[in-house]
Formats: structure tokens, C-alpha cells, sequence
């Protein structure tokens, strides 16, 4: 292939649709795939990536670049020997038992897509003479050198996928996501298992671009999740796309404390093929035309869209502010992100744009109040309310000013039903029967005061047909108050 592109169209469902209940999926499509020859210069990727200065990530750099901070990326594993990602990926585990142990090899039905959102997240460029073929390597590793020496910008030259956060490190998790796994490790664990390595490894950030066809999840995730959350580690998650039936936000994007993503298109619109829409979006950043690193070879790079590669952009962003600022807690990054975000859509928070579209510039510089909570919930709380059934706990209102408290003992307060049990038929019928004896206790009554009514007119010495007539007209003016329908 001598000084032409290669160019491959992979199909239009590369990545599989999710199908059934909890079925899981890669939330992108890859549109084109291209191989380039070693030869050629990579700088083409670099101009498209619109997204740098379009979402105020470059005028960001000027802060952060996240150095010192891991992020975590639980996807199909990376490729580290990308020219991209040189130096970046610093550890690296596998949860399905059918991958590299450092998670440093594609798995499943779409193995490129970790490295794709490596790229995006943490990518660092490259000179150009990385990729030259034929010399010899001290003359090659000489005009690296050089180019890197002539080189003032982040990264580590201006050629290829430059990421959101070029100086963080990343930690490569894979995981056997979608199809049938051969490491015999069902996804619902995998994905816990590598949310607590992660947690243990010292990630600060987890990025998930993957999600299910259901809002729910398994009740083995909380624990993981809540680790995550007690360790104060950010996690973002892919909305998912409607590209490949995913009308609706699914788990992880849906679990209270998560930063979910929406995608937008170029030209800044809620996506219709690359989103889905839920009440659980915290924020929209781009998922069209976007292009990221392929493994298998240097400069092998492919456009593609979704939130897969939304997430990853919004995770580098979460990267730039716990660098900057190492005092802020995960809620507090959350929070910068979502109040800095540029409204769209319907005013205030929406199913489409969450709280608004990313700015990277303003959540790295904006003067943003602390919080001191998550404003996205927590599942901490969560849990407590839905798997326990314990209700949340009322405030007491203050006593006024010298007024003292009366010494009542506290009510004892029933178990509640485990949720999982099913619907119990007792309560509602109870319910039912209450109701139903109230009623005709009350018919009852009617029908008596009635007699009464009647027996008396029908007594009175002056009673006659006139007297019999109003009787009736009354009833007609009562009449019977039927039962409400449900």
C-alpha cells in the first residue's frame, strides 16, 4: 500500500444491539476504519478534533493536563504499544479470565473499542518520525528527538489522537463485554470486580463507555459502587445510543452518584442516533464525527461515534480538575462539572442535555461554590431506601427557646418487606375489606334512615299521594354514590 490510505467500512452494527433484559453493549459505532500506511503522517487526526477548542479543553490545558491523577478505563482492554499512548497506561488488570492480565489486549466482539476511548480520554500524540519504516534506529530515535525538541505543546508531538487529559495515567481493566464469554465469568461480575480493583489501584476517575438494555442492576454491584463511593472516586458512565436500541438510559448510567453522559452532534444537538434520554444524564459533550486510535499497528486510527466516546471526554475533564484541585472531593468535582455546563434544551435539567453541555474551560476556572453532597444522589442512600426498605429519616423540628421536649418513647416501627419477595396480597387485602365494610356500613345507614323516612310519612294522619310523591322525588335527588373505578 505505497501513497494510498487503506480504507475498510466495517459493518453498520459492529457493535451488537443490546437484546433482552440486562443485555449489555458497547455504546458507539464505529463508522469507518482506517489503516494507514507507517509511512504517512498522522497530523490529518489531529485537525479534526474539533472537540479541543470547540469545548474550551485547549484554553483548559492552561490549568491542568491532569498530571498525577489515574483514571481507570473498565472497557474490551487497551493496546498499549500505540504510538498515542506512549507512556500513558501505567497498570492494567483482567476481570473476565479470557484477556491479558494487564488488560493490555482487545477482548469481545469489538476488542479496538478500549483503545478508542483510551485515545480520547488520555491519548499524547506523537512525532511523525514514530512512524517511519527503513532507518535505522539510532537515526530514527535522533529525528524523534529533534521533532520533539522543536515541539512546544501538550502531549508528546502534534501528530495523532490528542486526549483530554494528555498527562493523567491510565489503568486498562478489560472485561468479555457482550457474546458469550470463554472465560465463563458472567458480566455482572465482571463489572464490580473491576470497579474495586480500580478503587484499590488507586484510580481517582473510572470511565465506563459501555451500558445495558435495563434501567436496573444486579443487587451484587452495590457494594462495589458504594466502594467507590467511600473511596471518593468519580464515575462516569455512557448514556448509551439509540443507534443500537438503547431509547433509554440503562445501568451503570441510571446507579444514584453516577455522572451519566449524553451525546451531541457536531453541530452541538442532542444526538438522535448517538443518545438515549433518561432523567439520569448529568451532562452532554460530543459523540459525532469524532475519530480515536485503533490497536494493532501504528497509525491505525478510525472515525466513530457515540457515548462511548462522549464519556471518556467528560472522564478527561474530571481528570483536569482533581489535578488542579487535589483538596476536592468526587462530589464537588461532579458539581463543578454539571453548574459550569452551558444550558441547553428545556431551562434547567432536562432527559436530553442533563444539566447542560460540558465546558472544560469553566469548570477548571469558574469560581464554583462547594457542595456537600453529590448533587447526582448517592447510592449509599440508595441502598439503605430500596434494598433495606428503610425509610429516610424525617427531621424533628427545634424546640423553641426554652421549651423542653416531653419524654415520649419512640414508636416501634415494623421490619419493612424484603422488595425482592414480590407483592404481598395481605395489605391490599386488608385494604380492600376495610373498604368494602365501611361501605356497607354506610349503605346500611341510608337504607335504615330511609325506612324511617318513609315509615313516617306513611304515619301521618294527612299523608297522601302528594306526601307519597315527594317521597320518591327525594330518592331521586340522593341517588346512590357509585363505587370509584381505578
Amino acid at each position: 500500500m505505497s501513497g494510498k490510505t487503506g480504507r475498510r467500512r466495517t459493518p453498520g452494527a459492529a457493535f451488537k444491539r443490546a437484546a433482552g433484559a440486562g443485555a449489555f453493549s458497547l455504546t458507539a459505532v464505529i463508522l469507518f476504519q482506517l489503516a494507514l500506511p507507517q509511512a504517512a503522517h498522522a497530523d490529518e487526526w489531529r485537525d479534526k478534533q474539533y472537540w479541543l477548542a470547540d469545548y474550551g479543553i485547549t484554553e483548559a490545558w492552561k490549568t491542568s493536563q491532569g498530571e498525577g491523577v489515574k483514571v481507570a478505563v473498565i472497557d474490551t482492554g487497551i493496546d498499549t504499544s500505540h504510538p498515542d499512548l506512549a507512556g500513558a497506561v501505567t497498570g492494567g488488570a483482567d476481570v473476565s479470565g479470557a484477556g491479558d492480565p494487564a488488560g493490555a489486549r482487545g477482548l469481545g466482539v469489538n476488542p479496538e473499542h478500549g483503545t478508542l476511548v483510551a485515545t480520547l480520554l488520555a491519548g499524547r500524540g506523537h512525532t511523525a518520525e514514530a512512524d517511519k519504516g527503513g532507518d535505522k534506529e539510532e537515526d530514527k530515535e535522533k529525528d524523534k528527538d529533534k521533532e520533539a525538541e522543536e515541539y512546544s505543546g501538550p502531549g508528546n508531538g502534534p501528530d495523532g489522537i490528542m486526549g483530554v487529559a494528555p498527562k493523567a495515567e491510565v489503568l486498562s481493566v478489560s472485561a468479555w463485554i457482550g457474546g458469550s464469554n470463554p472465560g465463563g465469568i458472567p458480566i455482572d461480575d465482571q463489572l464490580p470486580n473491576a470497579v474495586r480493583w480500580a478503587v484499590d489501584s488507586g484510580a481517582k476517575v473510572i470511565n465506563m463507555s459501555l451500558g445495558s438494555s435495563s434501567t436496573s442492576w444486579p443487587e451484587s454491584w452495590d457494594e462495589a459502587f458504594l466502594y467507590a463511593e467511600q473511596n471518593d472516586v468519580v464515575i462516569v458512565a455512557a448514556a448509551g445510543n439509540r443507534g443500537i436500541g438503547m431509547t433509554q438510559v440503562g445501568a451503570p448510567a441510571t446507579i444514584p452518584g453516577v455522572l451519566t453522559v449524553a451525546g451531541l452532534d457536531r453541530q452541538g444537538r442532542a444526538s438522535w442516533d448517538s443518545s438515549s434520554e433518561g432523567i439520569s444524564i448529568g451532562v452532554a459533550a460530543p459523540a459525532e464525527n469524532l475519530v480515536g486510535g485503533l490497536p494493532g499497528g501504528p497509525s491505525r486510527y478510525a472515525e466513530w461515534s457515540g457515548t462511548s466516546a462522549a464519556a471518556p471526554l467528560v472522564s478527561g475533564v474530571a481528570a483536569l480538575i482533581r489535578s488542579a484541585y487535589p483538596e476536592l472531593t468526587a462530589a464537588q468535582v461532579i458539581n463543578r462539572i454539571i453548574t459550569t455546563a452551558k444550558d441547553s434544551g428545556a431551562p434547567g435539567r432536562d432527559t436530553l442535555y442533563g444539566y447542560g453541555i460540558v465546558d472544560a474551560a469553566a469548570a477548571l476556572n469558574a469560581d464554583v461554590p462547594a457542595v456537600a453532597g453529590n448533587p447526582l444522589g448517592t447510592i449509599e442512600e440508595w441502598i439503605r431506601i430500596h434494598r433495606r426498605g428503610e425509610a429516610p429519616a424525617a427531621e424533628a423540628p427545634a424546640p423553641a427557646p426554652g421549651q423542653s421536649l416531653p419524654d415520649i418513647p419512640e414508636p416501634k416501627v415494623p421490619e419493612a418487606a424484603d422488595p425482592r419477595a414480590g407483592n404481598d396480597p395481605l395489605p391490599a387485602g386488608l385494604v380492600l375489606g376495610f373498604g368494602g365494610l365501611i361501605l356497607l356500613v354506610g349503605a346500611g345507614g341510608a337504607v335504615a334512615v330511609l325506612r324511617v323516612k318513609r315509615s313516617g310519612r306513611a304515619g301521618t294522619p294527612d299523608a297522601g299521594p302528594a306526601a307519597e310523591n315527594e317521597a320518591r322525588e327525594d330518592d331521586l335527588d340522593h341517588p346512590a354514590t357509585p363505587a370509584s373505578q381505578r
